[in-house]
């Protein structure tokens, strides 16, 4: 998987959904929102294609926060939908990915940069914050 374009918000007067749209002509298939902000939800609902254009939010949104959008928007065929944990099923599929965890078959130690005892907890989010790190293992 690649990058084919990369859009900093501040090189660009004007939103960047028209940026986007005028780069695709017309609007991106799939957006995702992994950042938890409504100001950037809207710009990832409104940069997606008309008529088919999909939104995940996969990004955690403070409450009370509500996206501003005009109903009308929704008529045109864009739609967004919220996903939990990808398109995983806790209840059914928990007990074959731990399996498969114990057995080795996902490796998931390559994903922790970093272990510290649980009293330097607030140093694991410094670094999280950083971008130092991946993922902080905490020893109790």
């Amino acid at each position: 998987m690649g990058v084919t374009e990369y859009i900093n918000p501040k090189d660009f007067k004007k939103p960047v959904h028209e940026v986007i749209r005028e780069l695709t002509k017309g609007g991106v298939d799939f957006s995702f929102d992994c950042v938890g902000n409504v100001e950037v939800l809207r710009e990832a609902f409104l940069s997606t294609h008309d008529g088919w254009g999909t939104t995940v939010v996969l990004g955690i949104h403070s409450t009370p926060t509500m996206l501003p959008i005009h109903p009308m928007e929704l008529f045109e065929g864009r739609r967004i939908v919220g996903s939990v944990f990808g398109d995983f099923k806790g209840k059914s599929q928990l007990p074959l990915l731990v399996e498969k965890c114990m057995n080795g078959e996902l490796k998931l130690d390559g994903f922790i940069t970093h272990e510290l005892p649980f009293s330097e907890i607030n140093k694991a989010f410094q670094l999280l914050s950083e971008g130092k790190s991946l993922r902080c293992l905490l020893r109790l």
